[in-house]
């Protein structure tokens, strides 16, 4: 049992090891091709563009057939990516279509890990075990970047050819991590209109999908607009990437703990509390302070955002009927996308001149729209 738990969490760890290789590579490789910074913005929509078109199909096609097999067509993707970025990326429309299909890879190798952590843990362990899960795949995230440093030399623009080769070798052996995976078939799924309206009606699903989708829209904020604000209050970029990788880790300690915290205070309790807890830092992270204080507060921000994810995944797992946990994942990683292109857009333009401070408060006010939203869920069964 420790043995497949080891590689579904190295696999979760991999597929985020490679995806954020990638995808600033993909950056630095269209910055290489003379592609105006305003058109960066398409390049990443080309990630985001497979999720919200293919993300239903997938989680029914893991429900169906089972989730191994969607891991390994989701490793093959993304070596394909990986290959396609070595072969391709020469040229804008290559990167656009590698972009396309590391976005299609990643959604395929997630679907199947979130299920499988679904239909494979106990009743009453699934905060225990989304909580690991989602440590691991933080872990991989941090570790991305760190590889960029490492193939990618030490000129302002790495050498992205070294990089997308050596990736090219990661998602072999993501590929064989994925044979390794159990698979939990639960039986032919059924396809009926119905099985998603069943869904549709499953009580606080849509306050769960909004709790989730703000809170990782949260994160990408505060990734884009902190370096922001510390401009705007004059911290060096040192102090600035600290004061993330503060916030990073404090997400990370709240996964690692959480199955301990929700029961201990219960899951919706510490759902609505960590929310709220993470909008009243928030909302006083763009006054002036000492940065020890502001450190604090991001730290408050760290822990509050890291449970939202792994809590609305595990309220998800059992609440669905089973069968339809890949749907149901699925789903909710539409709800996400959707929030990751609309609500940074939208905060944006409701702060217009009110600077980087004025965006992160808007974003404190929907956090704690989403914290009250979330005392609406069932209580814990």
């Amino acid at each position: 049992m420790w043995h497949r738990h080891a590689v579904l969490l190295a696999h979760s760890a991999g597929a985020q090891v490679i995806t954020f290789v990638l995808r600033p590579t993909m950056s630095y490789r269209a910055i290489e091709l003379g592609v105006p910074p305003a058109l960066l913005g398409v390049l990443g929509a080309s990630f985001a563009l497979a999720p919200l078109l293919l993300a239903l199909p997938a989680g029914h096609a893991a429900d169906r057939y089972g989730e191994r097999r969607i891991a390994v067509a989701g490793a093959l993707t993304l070596a394909a990516s990986a290959l396609a970025f070595t072969t391709l990326g020469h040229t804008v429309a290559g990167l656009v279509a590698a972009g396309i299909l590391l976005g299609t890879g990643h959604l395929g190798s997630v679907i199947a890990q979130q299920a499988l952590v679904a239909n494979t843990t106990e009743p009453g362990r699934h905060d225990t075990a989304f909580g690991h899960y989602t440590f691991a795949a933080s872990l991989g995230q941090a570790a991305g970047p760190l590889l960029i440093a490492a193939f990618g030399g030490a000129g302002a623009i790495p050498d992205t050819g070294r990089i997308f080769a050596a990736t090219c070798g990661l998602a072999v052996l993501l590929l064989a991590l994925s044979a390794l995976l159990p698979s939990h078939r639960s039986g032919r799924a059924e396809a009926r209109d119905g099985d998603l309206r069943a869904l549709l009606r499953l009580p606080g699903l849509a306050h769960a999908l909004l709790t989730s989708c703000v809170v990782l829209a949260a994160v990408d904020i505060t990734l884009a607009y902190l370096p922001a604000l510390g401009t705007e209050l004059g911290l060096s970029a040192g102090v600035v990437g600290l004061l993330l990788t503060l916030r990073g880790l404090a997400s990370m300690t709240s996964r690692l703990f959480l199955g301990r915290l929700a029961r201990a205070v219960g899951r919706r309790r510490l759902l609505v509390v960590s929310t709220l807890g993470a909008a009243v830092a928030m909302l006083l992270t763009p006054l002036p302070m000492p940065v020890w204080l502001l450190a604090a507060l991001l730290v408050v921000v760290g822990l509050g955002l890291g449970a939202g994810q792994p809590l609305t995944m595990s309220w998800l797992a059992e609440s669905a009927p089973a069968g339809m946990r890949g749907r149901a994942m699925s789903l909710r990683l539409v709800g996400n996308r959707t929030g990751q292109l609309v609500i940074p857009g939208a905060a944006g333009l409701m702060a217009a001149g009110l600077g980087a401070g004025g965006v992160l408060f808007v974003t404190a006010l929907s956090l704690g729209w989403a914290g009250v939203a979330a005392r609406r869920l069932p209580v814990d069964p």
